[in-house]
């Protein structure tokens, strides 16, 4: 195994002109990620300091132990939706269990060097479910970005904007106009200053209007923080929670999503932070940092955590170009919590919520989905059908059934593109033909036939193999197995091969195979039918296949006239 953290190898060279750097992106993004923390713990259905706490200790695991140079760490707007669902079902303590078993997936999949594989993942099956996250998102906020007197929301989308529709009556003005010029001061911050994050500067701007409002004009029908939380700023308690193996099996599932989307996000997050900086991460070490980081915060009350592209990027358009900017941005937060932590209670809902809604804008993709929309109909299924499991049902079942849709209509695509050719009377050498000079055809003596399988040989194709043989019907002397364009076979291209080889031996068909590649070859030999065919029936190319089946024809017809003589 190679675990190798970024900081150890960065720190070999470092001055005191990039600490300065880093020092200055540790702090302006410490500043960034407050709001989000808050925000995301509150919509992940837990209190805001679980949200900082979880940017705290998983922020400072990441930038330790990662394999990025520039990785910021902590809570992400991917994960409030399945965060939410299981607070409702099972629980802090489910929630920080599931959390734990993800973490323990994360730390194997890095061992197991599964980093690369990861990145494999459809595109179309991404940008389904991030979508869908996105719309789940923006619907979650509806109650707060409009002040409605709902009560109790249901848990399923479908509901809850039948229960929106049903209390539309109740909107709150005074908390749709604090959402609306929140909004309106991150869109246009980036217009005046780069630097500065709107999402920060609509806080700090519409928390000191609400808190004039309430203080001087008695206005108390914009809820803040402190009304609905009691803010607890100090340093989170250590808690085990209670794991049994009937626990593990239920939650197992939600784990496995947890751990897929977290090691996606923060490797698609480090994979661009590469691209800007011209650096190259090690996604496997990437990964087991951030498993660590998911068993250790749940027992400080944390949330799932993973690699934050937003955050990522404002690290390094600050200067940030080592792990040692990702430390200080920890220790910024932690610094915050303890000493102002307490004036997050006069935060705005409502605020929040326009918070939200951009974050859920921004990870909507709109424009890529409308763009793959225009793609093959197998991507437009896969795309749709994962983006709307993610909204109607949940995340689970969406990676799920998505991944297993994509991987079918794959198999499906991969089956097309194998065919399999019958040759009876000759093979045009220019074409066709390894290891003959001649440009003229190969003619095939009588009663050798030639079946070329194009592409891989494995269980979608099998059965075609098979049903090729049935239709042809006819019973040549000697049958030529072409593998030449065969890069791989599987278990059931072996079976369906042994039971060709045997029902030809009963038909007293002489099988040759020609042009078996090194990898087709060892499989031939680990399944027996390398020996069950006799190595001299195992040809190199089609010439020397065909030379043989001549020899072999001739001392037949050798043979028969001996017989006929007698």
């Amino acid at each position: 195994m190679h675990f190798q953290p970024k900081i150890f190898h960065t720190l070999k060279n470092y001055t005191k002109e990039q600490f300065y750097a880093d020092l200055m992106a540790g702090v302006i993004v410490g500043i960034v990620a407050l709001p989000l923390a808050i925000a995301f713990g509150i919509a992940s259905g837990v209190t805001p300091e679980k949200g900082l706490f979880t940017a705290i200790i998983a922020g400072f695991i990441i930038s330790l132990l990662g394999g990025s140079k520039v990785q910021i760490g902590g809570p992400t707007g991917a994960f409030i939706v399945i965060v939410y669902g299981i607070v409702q079902e099972f629980g802090i303590s489910g929630l920080a269990t599931t959390t734990m078993i993800a973490g323990v997936m994360l730390i194997c999949m890095g061992i197991f060097k599964l980093g690369s594989i990861i990145k494999f993942i459809p595109f179309p099956v991404v940008v389904g479910f991030t979508s869908g996250i996105a719309l789940t998102i923006f619907t979650t906020q509806i109650k707060d970005l409009l002040g409605l007197q709902t009560g109790e929301l249901p848990g399923d989308f479908i509901h809850k904007w039948i229960t929106y529709g049903k209390f539309i009556g109740t909107i709150n003005y005074w908390a749709l106009g604090v959402s609306l010029l929140s909004i309106l001061i991150i869109v246009i911050t980036p217009k005046f200053s780069k630097k500065i994050p709107g999402s920060l500067l609509a806080i700090a701007i519409v928390t000191l209007i609400v808190y004039f409002l309430r203080e001087k004009f008695g206005i108390t029908g914009i809820e803040t923080i402190g009304d609905r939380f009691t803010i607890n700023a100090s340093l989170p308690h250590a808690e085990t929670p209670t794991i049994s193996f009937a626990v593990i099996q239920s939650l197992l599932p939600t784990a496995f999503t947890i751990a897929m989307l977290g090691a996606i996000e923060s490797l698609l997050s480090a994979t661009v932070a590469d691209g800007v900086i011209g650096d190259s991460h090690n996604s496997n070490t990437e990964l087991i940092a951030q498993g660590i980081a998911n068993v250790i915060t749940p027992i400080f009350g944390g949330i799932p955590a993973t690699g934050a592209i937003a955050r990522t990027m404002t690290n390094i358009n600050n200067g940030g170009r080592t792990p040692v900017a990702g430390i200080i941005h920890a220790i910024v937060l932690l610094l915050i919590l303890l000493f102002l932590g307490n004036l997050t209670r006069h935060i705005p809902m409502s605020c929040l919520a326009g918070v939200l809604v951009i974050v859920s804008y921004n990870m909507s993709e709109w424009r890529t989905f409308k763009a793959l929309l225009r793609n093959s109909k197998s991507d437009v299924a896969v795309l749709v059908t994962t983006f709307l499991l993610t909204v109607i049902f949940d995340l689970t079942i969406a990676i799920e059934i998505g991944l297993l849709l994509a991987v079918v209509l794959f198999l499906r695509r991969i089956s097309e593109t194998t065919s399999i050719s019958v040759f009876k009377n000759d093979i045009n050498s220019a074409e066709y033909v390894e290891g003959n000079a001649d440009t003229e055809k190969l003619t095939l003596p009588k009663g050798v036939e030639v079946y070329e399988i194009e592409g891989p040989f494995f269980f979608g194709v099998a059965s075609k193999f098979e049903e090729t043989m049935k239709q042809i019907g006819d019973k040549p002397m000697i049958r030529i197995i072409r593998m030449r364009k065969v890069p791989f076979i599987d278990s059931t291209g072996l079976h369906n091969l042994t039971n060709l080889i045997k029902l030809s031996k009963k038909d007293k068909i002489h099988i040759l195979l020609s042009g078996v590649n090194p990898q087709v070859r060892e499989s031939l030999e680990k399944s027996g039918i390398a020996e069950m065919l006799s190595e001299e029936n195992i040809c190199e190319n089609i010439t020397e296949a065909i030379e043989k089946a001549e020899k072999y024809v001739a001392a037949h017809e050798k043979k028969k006239s001996k017989k006929t003589e007698a």
